[in-house]
């Protein structure tokens, strides 16, 4: 498998943190961190869950130095704690999910889309900054590019499988380790993580478009994708149905998490332009990436100050030039994990 840089991992630094310091532990894990909490949320589909994952890495790995035999690398190592917690966090609560794998689809008529549901049912955006520090991580085995794997329907797809199988396809698939290392991370056998995989990826490659959306980005080109995200804010700001209709596939699907209700067809979607041009045309919106794709953070006006405060995140699904998929997370708390501004 291919090692990530060495740097840290002097005999020194690890005598040192093997005796308790604490400061020669974190230059040991530093490195290690974006990857593993990528890692954390491939398994669990949730930033904020990933999160407590790492940290739950983070002190395992901690007081289990003394006893790290060198056995393995010490990546190698660090992800078997990962993956280990990753599960134990999975058997603790529901799955997340979109809501297209909650529930039907709401009748087009349907405008009004009732209250929130827990937001720990969703799958939640992931940072897109946080992925430019890992390339190079996954070694020529992996099958999946590291963006490739945090994309929506990648992480959708992935939070359908029971939790085995879930972490053998990204340890195999997306980070490349041997089936030999799989089966000793989750204390199996090699014959069980290959059977694993092998359903794990019937189940996958059902779910997934026949192209990547990074292959589809690289087609497109930078250019034409900022002038798609441009005329779709610009669209929904004038309330302009034609112009939205114009921009997405006729089977495109919108939904809005914590909502479980979700549309599917251009026509219906295009519909709500007229009613959401108000709100559309007052807000501010900033473009972005999220999971390696494009999106629009946007700020909407606070009637009583005139402040633009965050208001939702919608990530774009494309298909050639079109817009297949709009994801709207109207989870205003998790921008400043993202990265975006707390006002524009």
């Amino acid at each position: 498998m291919a090692a990530a840089s060495t740097s840290t991992h002097r005999p020194e630094l690890l005598d040192a943190a093997r005796a308790g310091d604490e400061t020669a532990f974190a230059r040991i894990v530093e490195e290690h961190k974006a990857e593993l909490q990528a890692h954390c949320y491939r398994m669990l589909g949730s930033l904020h869950d990933a999160e407590d994952a790492l940290q739950e890495t983070l002190l395992r790995a901690w007081r289990g130095l003394p006893e790290f035999g060198g056995r393995s690398s010490l990546r190698t190592w660090l992800y078997r704690i990962a993956t280990n917690a990753s599960l134990d966090a999975i058997a603790r609560r529901p799955r997340r999910v979109l809501p297209v794998d909650y529930g039907p689809m709401a009748t087009p008529t349907a405008n009004e889309p009732g209250p929130p549901l827990a937001e720990s049912v969703w799958i939640e955006p992931y940072p897109d900054e946080a992925l430019g520090t890992m390339e190079g991580y996954a070694s020529p085995e992996a099958r999946y590019e590291q963006r490739e794997a945090v994309e929506l329907a990648f992480i959708a797809a992935l939070q359908l499988l029971p939790a085995t199988q879930r972490a053998a396809l990204i340890l195999r698939e997306v980070l490349g380790f041997s089936a030999r290392e799989v089966s000793e991370s989750l204390e199996t056998t090699v014959a069980s993580v290959n059977s694993a995989l092998q359903r794990a990826r019937k189940t996958v490659e059902e779910r997934l478009p026949d192209r990547s959306q990074q292959e589809t980005l690289r087609l497109l080109g930078d250019e034409q994708v900022r002038e798609l995200v441009d005329s779709y804010v610009e669209a929904w700001a004038r309330g302009d149905v034609d112009a939205v209709k114009a921009l997405l596939a006729e089977e495109a699907v919108f939904s809005m998490p914590p909502w479980s209700m979700w549309w599917r067809g251009r026509d219906t979607i295009a519909g709500f332009a007229p009613e959401a041009r108000d709100t559309c045309a007052r807000a501010r919106t900033l473009p972005t990436r999220v999971n390696g794709q494009p999106a629009v953070a946007c700020y909407g006006e606070d009637a009583d100050t005139g402040r633009h405060l965050p208001l939702a995140i919608d990530v774009l699904t494309l298909e050639g030039s079109l817009i297949t998929e709009i994801t709207a997370f109207v989870t205003p708390e998790i921008f400043p994990r993202l990265g975006l501004p707390p006002e524009l």
